[in-house]
């Protein structure tokens, strides 16, 4: 019997190829300096997690569009070739919006700010999304199918949206003459993503410069911009990346007495914020935080998880629609583990070795359960505590696989 298989999988690859081609022609024009190891492994990861999470509500909010337009659309919009150009530019006018609220208030820029954390801009960078962004978009884009669009043309929309917006990260294609007064370029986006004074708050189009223009946030190139946030992470840590500004609005309304003041900081500006608060909770859960650049003894072992990963959520992705819950509980969380353990690795941090250890028992009880011998579960644990006690399996792992045994 032959398997359903989501053909989107193979959109996966494709994406780490055209990866491939970026930096090979970076290194051709003597422009490796664009990318940086340690950071685009940590936007990959990212988007990894994105499109793991992605798959299981992605399915639901084509629902939730198709139960919009069957109930509540103003109006039934037919589905011809000349709607397609009205739905692009209604998408990305909505993109706009959605945009530049995710720059001007604080709850939704904890969200989006994880796309701005990068130092670097190439085409890892697009990868920076989280699903908790994603589904704030698909809320906006809700607007579509209430006005009458019929849902496959919005996702059809959608992935051509999202698959332009994938080649503006990049600083391989320089200024494009008269199409820059058209189209959002990769110069035009590299604005967006700068944090100089100037370019700040600048060009949130995805698509189109209309936008911009007609609310006054276009910006084109004029010096060479600084990537990145005004105040650097300085963190790897996957978690971290995804949770920090969020635990610094929830530090900010501690600060303050009464709903009022706790309501003007979460539908606040992000400039208002107390930039004190984030060195403080940095002191308080990342420690000494990570070196300025860490060297690993086997390098390879870290490139080894992210394409661990890339294959498992390929596969996953495939094959998802005839996989059990069991199997895609199993998958998503080692595929998560593998990722909070990769932040760990170029972190330095001294639990490492502990969610490998918690990785392993999940692998050994997820192959004992389908083997139906799960009881025996208790064999491979057992075998671990002895390694460790008489071979100190942790020392070793410590020593070969970081520069040395000094961890935080």
């Amino acid at each position: 019997m032959k398997l359903p298989i989501n053909y989107l999988a193979f959109i996966i690859p494709v994406f780490f190829i055209f990866l491939l081609l970026e930096y090979k022609l970076a290194k051709r024009k003597k422009k490796e300096h664009y990318f940086k190891h340690e950071s685009s492994v940590a936007n990959v990861s990212i988007g990894i997690a994105e499109r793991l999470i992605n798959l299981f509500v992605t399915v639901g909010f084509y629902q939730f569009f198709d139960w919009i337009y069957t109930n509540y659309a103003l109006i039934h919009i037919p589905n011809t070739w000349w709607v397609y150009i009205i739905l692009m530019l209604a998408t990305d006018l909505l993109w706009y919006w959605y945009h530049r609220l995710g720059h001007e208030i604080n709850f939704l820029w904890a969200a989006h700010i994880v796309h701005h954390q990068s130092e670097e801009f190439n085409l890892t960078v697009s990868a920076r999304i989280t699903t908790i962004q994603a589904l704030i978009r698909n809320i906006f884009y809700a607007v579509l199918p209430l006005i009458g669009f019929p849902p496959v043309m919005v996702f059809t929309i959608l992935l051509v949206h999202g698959a332009y917006s994938f080649f503006t990260h990049t600083q391989l294609i320089g200024k494009l003459g008269w199409l820059e007064q058209v189209l959002i370029t990769p110069s035009l986006h590299g604005i967006h993503h700068a944090s100089d004074e100037k370019y700040l708050d600048k060009n949130y189009g995805d698509v189109f410069t209309f936008w911009d223009k007609l609310f006054g946030t276009f910006q084109p190139e004029e010096e060479k911009p600084s990537y990145g946030l005004t105040h650097p992470l300085k963190s790897y840590s996957f978690l971290w990346q995804h949770f920090h500004y969020y635990l610094e609005i929830i530090e900010a309304c501690r600060r303050v007495k009464g709903f009022k003041q706790k309501c003007r900081i979460i539908f606040g500006s992000p400039a208002l914020l107390d930039q004190d608060i984030r060195p403080a909770l940095e002191k308080k859960f990342l420690m000494s935080g990570r070196r300025d650049n860490p060297q690993f003894k086997v390098r390879n072992y870290l490139n080894a998880q992210v394409i661990f990963s890339i294959l498992m959520l390929t596969g996953f992705t495939a094959w998802f629609p005839v996989l059990g819950p069991a199997d895609k509980l199993f998958i998503a969380v080692t595929i998560l583990l593998t990722l909070i353990n990769c932040g760990a690795l170029m972190e330095q941090r001294k639990y490492i070795y502990e969610l490998e250890c918690i990785r392993l028992v999940l692998l050994l009880s997820y192959i004992f359960w389908k083997a139906g011998i799960f009881e025996w579960i208790l064999l491979p644990a057992v075998v671990m505590i002895i390694l460790e006690r008489v071979f100190q399996v942790s020392r070793l792992y410590y020593r070969y696989i970081l520069k040395d045994e000094t961890i935080y």
